[in-house]
């Protein structure tokens, strides 16, 4: 009977385990799961680079438009056909150039009309004269009347205004003959001949223009600049003033800007409606590169070196019309910080208020981070180019090698 109750109970110390035994290889997943859910997932990894701080000389951008000197619409100032074409489209011409003849014959017969009218009112002039001397003698011996002599006098006087008139008349025959010569008022380059050899033209302002004529050398370039700029550079006691300050220029395809001029002129009065007063700027232009009409990229500034801060443009974010960056701390956390924007230098955009030097900010990543992120910092130069922007290509070594030898690539 001993026996037996042993026997029970080891039976059911046996099961007692076993049931433990499994209740905990059931619990172990659950806790485990439980445990793998609460661990934090990894830091972000993101590209971090510090604030440059740089003595530098300033400039500011502005986009303009290059301008003629002197640009003239070439009209006729008399009627008649177009008899001759003198130059070739496109050309450069000097001032006093032939451009246009009008059929001079009906103008030359009007001058050979009007000396004819002047030599005969010298005529009459004459006879006047004379008619007027002897009734002065006549008036002496009271041979003729008071009136008479007044009458004679009043003659001369009328013929002397007839020969006045005429060779006015004369005058205006000659400039109509003249103008059928049309030349070139200025140097430059023309454009193309709008009425050619045949067509009837007529005298005016309202009339076609027959072609144009623009100057080459110097030009213009007249571009917008905001009122800070203005009042920083270019306002009567500013620190440049307007005729010591310097100007480059440079065209679209053009690295940088090579052309250098001086500011010529400044508007009178700021536009309020966009904030900006226009300034021109002239260059030389003997090479004729320079072609109105052309964008310009105009860089304005100088002044004295100064110490500031520069960051790359891709580490600048916008947030409701403010820029701001993320700068890194001890931490390794990120903090929102508002900047001041200034213009562009070598590559980098000058801060002028809300960095250091040597700060830590992140310049690739913006949009996968926010205020308060832990990061793993990646320090990376501030000119760096990122690995997830896209590279251009290597150039093929035998496509290269072929056209440096002026081979066909095969």
């Amino acid at each position: 009977m001993i026996i037996q109750n042993r026997r029970t109970w080891i039976a059911i110390a046996i099961v007692i385990v076993l049931g433990a035994g499994v209740a905990t290889s059931m619990l172990r997943p659950w806790h485990g799961g439980e445990a793998h859910a609460n661990t934090p997932p990894p830091a972000p990894t993101i590209e971090v680079a510090s604030v440059v701080g740089k003595n530098i000389t300033e400039w500011d951008e502005f986009s303009g438009r290059i301008e003629a000197v002197d640009r003239v619409e070439i009209r006729p100032r008399v009627s008649g056909t177009i008899e001759t074409v003198h130059f070739r489209e496109g050309s450069i011409v000097r001032k006093g150039d032939p451009l246009f003849t009008i059929d001079p014959r009906p103008y030359a017969a009007e001058v050979a009309r009007a000396e004819a009218a002047v030599a005969a009112a010298q005529v009459r002039a004459s006879h006047a004269q004379t008619e007027k001397a002897r009734a002065q003698r006549l008036l002496d011996d009271n041979a003729i009347s008071r009136r008479e002599f007044d009458e004679r006098i009043n003659a001369a006087s009328e013929t002397s205004a007839d020969v006045r008139g005429a060779q006015a008349a004369l005058e205006v025959a000659k400039l109509n003959l003249g103008y059928t010569r049309i030349v070139a008022p200025v140097s430059g380059k023309v454009s193309r001949a709008e009425i050619t050899v045949g067509n009837l033209v007529a005298a005016g302002a309202a009339s076609p223009p027959l072609t144009t004529v623009v100057s080459v050398s110097p030009v213009y370039a007249s571009f917008e600049v905001d009122e800070q700029s203005y009042l920083r550079y270019t306002a009567p006691g500013a620190g440049g003033g307007k005729d010591g300050l310097p100007v480059f220029l440079g065209l679209a395809n053009e690295d940088g800007n090579p052309h250098e001029g001086k500011i010529h002129s400044v508007d009178n009065r700021l536009d309020t409606r966009s904030g900006t007063i226009r300034v021109r700027a002239v260059f030389a232009n003997e090479d004729g590169r320079l072609l109105p009409g052309l964008y310009a990229k105009v860089k304005l500034g100088g002044g004295a070196p100064h110490d500031a801060v520069l960051i790359n443009d891709r580490a600048i974010g916008t947030d409701q019309g403010k820029k701001f960056v993320l700068v890194l701390d001890q931490a390794n956390k990120l903090t929102y910080r508002e900047v001041d924007l200034g213009p562009t230098y070598e590559g980098l955009r000058v801060i002028r208020k809300g960095l250091k030097p040597g700060e830590s900010v992140v310049v690739n990543g913006l949009q996968r981070v926010r205020p308060g992120d832990t990061v793993a910092p990646k320090p990376v130069s501030m000119a760096y180019r990122s690995e997830l922007e896209p590279r251009p290509a290597a150039p093929d070594r035998k496509q290269a090698s072929a056209e440096a030898e002026g081979k066909p690539v095969s």
